[in-house]
């Protein structure tokens, strides 16, 4: 990861105050960074804040996985994702796939805005930081050779 972090900023609807409050108290930081933000959220950030985001669909409209995509692709460095743990959404699986992600590709996600505080105290989130990945190519070749050699053994049968 370079210094200039690319993060997203993301709630759902019933804690976006929380997180444009939680914004405008670490914006001096925030401008330093790259954002990009779901649907709603991001225009209401770029109100409050006076800040470019990059804003993707609305979370139930596709915006999870377009953020689960940056991660996938080394295009996303941190999350800030205020979700809400007392309502169910419509969109529960995209939720759960995106926090998957994120711990499958070590990327650091807080979901509250005192792990935000933390995870914006530390001096690593402005330093350049060798974010250590699995190895999934050899993962990838491993398992695929697993199946190969399983098929093959059916069809000799």
């Amino acid at each position: 990861m370079e210094a200039v972090k690319k993060i997203a900023l993301v709630a759902h609807d019933s804690r976006k105050k929380d997180l444009i409050r939680w914004a405008k108290r670490h914006r001096e930081q925030l401008t330093a960074h790259r954002l990009c933000s779901t649907g709603t959220t991001g225009a209401l950030l770029e109100a409050a804040l006076g800040l470019p985001i990059d804003k993707l669909k609305s979370g139930p409209l596709g915006g999870d996985q377009q953020l689960g995509a940056r991660i996938a692709c080394e295009r996303l460095d941190a999350i800030v994702f205020l979700w809400d743990p007392l309502n169910t959404q419509a969109h529960d699986s995209d939720i759960k796939a995106l926090l998957r992600i994120a711990t499958l590709y070590n990327i650091p996600m807080a979901c509250n805005m005192a792990s935000a505080d933390f995870l914006f105290s530390s001096p690593l989130i402005s330093l350049p930081y060798d974010n250590e990945h699995r190895d999934f190519d050899a993962h990838q070749q491993a398992r695929n050779e697993a199946i190969i050699e399983e098929y093959q053994k059916e069809e000799e049968r």
